[in-house]
């Protein structure tokens, strides 16, 4: 007679409870704080603003997984969304109001999004300039550019061309956004191809070792190519979701995007020298971040402006402790 080992069953660790518990405390925290905070208004309201950082914040998980980084999707997106508006009103006396100069400004933010992530890429990976160096100095470049394209004021959609356009953003089905649904499609593509694809697969080895990723046969240069020309898109599809909010772009536009979208994807679980990510973690960390900016809202304890300050002690304090857990494992 032999013996049978019973299976193990082990707990999931803090890295993955960590940010769950963190949401949830912040639920309960944010429903004492104010009474109108669990409201289908607010949830709403929460959720169709944080669906342009969350946006970004999927394609930056690829890029960070890849080892690689992009401080410059903040830049882009006003850069984007100033062409954009540039780009319709011009059209505007030929085309008129309707759904075609509609489908022309998202055709050129979807163009120039992944044009600029390909150049953010290629000079990774062409010219093997460090990511850092190469988003640090696009992110000055697209925001100039947008000073420039402003005259250093801002660009604004004709009033009746941003009152047809208003809907991409306020209307939605079943009374869901169309930002809150454009960001779940995202989310979900993005989690099958971070963990059933082949390019999830290889954007890990890419970050964890781009060596051993070589001699394993994966290109490396095309994987953190694409990476980028994946996150130049989603800052497009954010921009197409942004511009009818406002209907107008200038140089602080997207301010801080790229310090929100870094913080999200490191709050989520994605190891920022790379060779892990996560793609529903970066949703969590999205909503942590907005629940926080929200309730800051809400309540007179915090000042808002010190939202930024917040954010950039979460990433340290996210960055520590994945070392911590590095170490002991």
């Amino acid at each position: 007679m032999t013996d049978t080992a019973a299976p193990r069953f082990s707990l999931p660790s803090m890295s993955v409870l960590g940010p769950v518990i963190a949401l949830i405390a912040l639920v309960i925290a944010g429903a004492l704080i104010n009474s109108n905070f669990l409201s289908a208004a607010n949830i709403t309201n929460v959720l169709a603003r944080s669906a342009f950082i969350g946006i970004i914040a999927v394609g930056m998980t690829f890029v960070i997984t890849a080892g690689g980084l992009d401080l410059s999707v903040g830049s882009m997106a006003a850069f984007i969304a100033g062409l954009m508006i540039l780009v319709m009103n011009a059209a505007l006396p030929v085309m008129g109001v309707g759904v075609p100069i509609i489908l022309l400004g998202m055709a050129v933010a979807l163009v120039a999004g992944i044009i600029a992530g390909l150049i953010n890429g290629l000079f990774v990976t062409a010219l093997g300039i460090e990511a850092f160096i190469v988003t640090l100095g696009t992110m000055g470049i697209y925001r100039s550019l947008v000073m420039w394209l402003a005259d250093g004021g801002t660009l604004s959609l004709d009033f009746e061309l941003r009152t047809f356009y208003r809907p991409v953003y306020f209307d939605g089905i079943l009374g869901i956004s169309w930002p809150i649904i454009v960001f779940a499609i995202c989310v979900i593509v993005g989690e099958i191809l971070m963990s059933r694809a082949r390019f999830g697969r290889h954007c890990a080895a890419t970050g964890a070792n781009e060596h051993v990723a070589h001699y394993s046969n994966v290109n490396v240069n095309r994987t953190r190519l694409l990476t980028y020309a994946m996150l130049g898109l989603l800052v497009g599809v954010a921009t197409i979701m942004y511009v009818p909010r406002l209907g107008s772009a200038s140089a602080s536009t997207g301010l801080l995007w790229e310090l929100e979208a870094i913080a999200a994807v490191i709050i989520g679980g994605t190891v920022l020298k790379g060779g892990f990510g996560r793609v529903w973690g970066t949703v969590i960390g999205v909503l942590i971040l907005t629940l926080i900016d929200n309730i800051l809202n809400l309540t007179d304890v915090v000042s808002p402006y010190l939202n930024g300050a917040i954010q950039g002690v979460i990433i340290i304090l996210a960055v520590i402790l994945q070392r911590e857990a590095k170490a002991k494992g």
